[in-house]
């Protein structure tokens, strides 16, 4: 006998791992998630004791009792669980909360690990909203007054006697020149309006791959590692190919020392994610597009800020390419990760599907 699936069926929507009990920990249904977290199946963890899962059970025991008693409305405690073929437990962040039926308790389990990454994305997204405003509010006040100097400029050099004295002037110009598109770059997603049809992300991928080609023909390999069952999505088709464009060329520029060697390569690599979480939402379905390199990594100086505006971690980098980058995904709902180390760093491009 299994237990009545029907009041529960909606925390298989959840990526949060759940378990429903009763009594002193025998297990009435289990998620989905949970399922996967313990490499067991719901029907062999029907009617077992939950707290036999866990390397100290008695926590799990002593909160049962409590919920039960109505000594509280949710406890809160960190814990390790057993997992199946893994030696590691599985620390979690346990919440023990009584359900609307009497002697029935919710164990909503979350991953530590799942629980960082969720703040790490929330840092990301905020982090992202302020640099948005940041950056459009700073555009605007630096436009104003650059067509004031620029102008100033050129009515000057009209007045002067001097020829010689142009040079000077002339370098204010190109100056206010230079200034005024980096600020048109930094307006410029601000700007262009959203052109929404279909994408196919592999069309993407070869484009940006053509690209990159051309600019370095000699040391740098591009390998394709492509899902082809991906299915085309609505999106922004120029967008995407300049995010990972952006993406590619900043890794090619780090990967300058190995072209010269002969081994530079960078992998585009996509696969399709099924119930995911990431940006506070929920997806039955996403793209997961990789570009990995195998060049020297990011700098420890600038592994958090990356995505910040004028952040480069080269000579001469304008530091707007990943944050161009960054802007094009979230305008497709989605968001842009980072993983680097010496010999490999992996930018993971997350995008929701239909």
């Amino acid at each position: 006998m299994t237990a009545p699936v029907s009041r529960f069926q909606a925390f298989d929507l959840l990526a949060t791992p759940v378990a429903v009990l009763q009594g002193q920990g025998r297990v009435r249904f289990v998620n989905a998630a949970l399922e996967d977290a313990l490499g067991l199946s719901r029907r062999t963890l029907f009617d077992t004791h939950m707290p036999d899962y866990f390397l100290d059970p008695q926590p799990l025991i002593s909160a049962l009792v409590g919920a039960q008693s109505n000594e509280f409305a949710a406890l809160r405690y960190e814990a390790q669980m057993r997992r199946l073929h893994h030696e590691d437990p599985l620390p979690v962040h346990v919440i023990v909360a009584p359900s609307d039926q009497e002697g029935e308790v919710i164990v909503e389990l979350l991953p530590v690990e799942q629980q960082t990454r969720q703040e790490r994305e929330e840092r990301l997204l905020d982090q992202a909203q302020a640099n948005k405003e940041l950056i459009r509010n700073l555009a605007h006040e630096i436009k104003n007054p650059l067509g004031g100097i620029r102008g100033s400029a050129q009515l000057l050099e009209l007045e002067l006697d001097n020829k010689e004295l142009t040079e000077y002037t002339q370098v204010i110009i190109r100056e206010a020149d230079r200034l005024q598109t980096l600020v048109d770059r930094l307006l410029a997603p601000h700007r262009r309006p959203h052109v929404v049809g279909d994408v196919n992300i592999h069309e993407v991928c070869e484009r940006v791959r053509t690209l990159i080609l051309a600019e370095f023909p000699k040391g740098l390999k591009v390998v394709r590692d492509y899902d082809i069952s991906i299915p085309e999505f609505r999106g922004d088709r120029e967008q995407l190919i300049q995010a990972v464009l952006n993406i590619a060329h900043n890794a090619s520029q780090a990967l300058q020392e190995r072209i010269a060697q002969g081994d530079g390569q960078i992998t585009l690599k996509s696969r399709i994610l099924r119930q995911v979480t990431f940006g506070k939402q929920r997806y039955r379905l996403a793209l997961e597009l990789h570009v990995i390199d195998n060049g020297p990594g990011v700098p420890d100086s600038i592994k958090d800020r990356i995505f910040y505006p004028l952040i480069s971690g080269r000579e001469g980098g304008s530091g707007l390419g990943l944050t161009l980058a960054q802007t094009f995904v979230q305008q497709h709902h989605g968001m842009i990760e980072c993983d680097s180390e010496p010999g490999r760093t992996d930018f993971k491009i997350l995008i929701p599907l239909p």
